[in-house]
């Protein structure tokens, strides 16, 4: 994910002492390639491999992926058989990653959600969650450009574990919670702090949605491979640096009990994304503060222009890539 054409963020989200559980899990993606009309949906063959082409498998499926998660178990079937049915693979250089999730109804946000993101500002762990959203416009791909707007000189990192909805939701209880959930997925809370915290009345949004603000991606790990999604290695680096390093085990409020909170307010549709909030890095309370700039790579100052690794990894225990 470049910044303005120039630097990368680098999220990894990983599970501690897990089994890599093929048979179960699915790594559902968005993609496009040279020879193909419009995007599709594949799979993931393995963290970081190659793309299995669902609509290929079989052309009945819907090639987006709201369409794919509003027809259930249906759906999620036939991609089971077609990750046991060893198809051909495209290779991971010749696809185009979209996010696994555009234009879903809602993109929820939880702020001060994690125990030591508290901490590092200083200030109580919250009673209730805290709400706010992104506009669907902000969710790029996991390789896309962020652009820096020239409306702020304060843009930051927050990596975040996110949550896909597959089934449509109201007034949830948290004992329910899971069997409204597709699967999990990488994120990139972007935000212009100078529009958060200083201006619009310190209002979130907009600081929060510029275009390009939510990366999103590659792959939604379904939840049967998720075994604990609150003791997950939740990771980010920042022009070749760990800046995040924390575990999801640090949430104040868990994907359940977030679930049954939204869903008081609003009825959640397949697709909808939960961001979970962010563990402690963020620039703006390094000392000084530290903002993202052009022309950052992945690789270090200079260093190569290579896709950076996001995703859930089931395979590295303990490993910040």
């Amino acid at each position: 994910m470049l910044v303005s054409g120039g630097r990368r963020l680098l999220t990894v989200l990983q599970a501690q002492r897990w089994p890599f559980q093929q048979s179960r899990d699915m790594r559902l993606v968005q993609f496009q390639a040279p020879h193909l009309m419009g995007p599709h949906l594949g799979l993931e063959s393995q963290a970081g491999g190659g793309v299995i082409n669902l609509n290929a498998f079989d052309p009945t499926l819907p090639k987006t992926m709201i369409e794919f998660l509003e027809q259930g178990e249906a759906t999620l079937s036939v991609a089971r058989r077609a990750l046991a049915a060893q198809l051909p693979v495209l290779p991971r250089s010749e696809v185009t990653f979209l996010a696994p999730v555009t234009r879903p109804d809602k993109v929820v946000c939880v702020g001060m959600n994690y125990v030591d993101h508290c901490k590092e500002q200083n200030v109580p762990v919250p009673k209730e969650p805290i709400i706010f959203s992104k506009f669907a416009s902000s969710i790029v791909g996991p390789y896309d450009e962020v652009v820096l707007p020239p409306e702020s000189q304060e843009v930051d990192w927050e990596v975040e574990l996110a949550v896909v909805i597959g089934k449509k939701g109201k007034h949830i209880k948290a004992t329910d919670a899971m069997a409204h959930v597709a699967g999990f997925t990488v994120a990139h809370d972007v935000s212009a702090r100078d529009w958060q915290m200083k201006r619009n009345g310190k209002q979130w949004l907009l600081g929060k949605t510029f275009d390009t603000f939510c990366p999103l991606g590659p792959a939604l790990v379904t939840k049967d491979g998720v075994a604990d999604p609150h003791n997950l290695k939740i990771c980010c680096r920042v022009n070749g640096e760990v800046v995040q390093s924390s575990n999801t085990n640090q949430m104040v409020f868990k994907t359940e009990e977030l679930i049954a909170w939204v869903s008081q307010f609003v009825t959640l549709y397949p697709g909808d994304v939960i961001l979970t909030g962010t563990p402690p890095g963020v620039g703006v309370f390094r000392k000084p503060p530290v903002f993202l700039k052009v022309g950052w790579l992945k690789g270090g100052k200079g260093g190569p222009r290579r896709p950076g690794r996001l995703g859930l990894d089931f395979r590295n225990p303990g490993l910040c890539m």
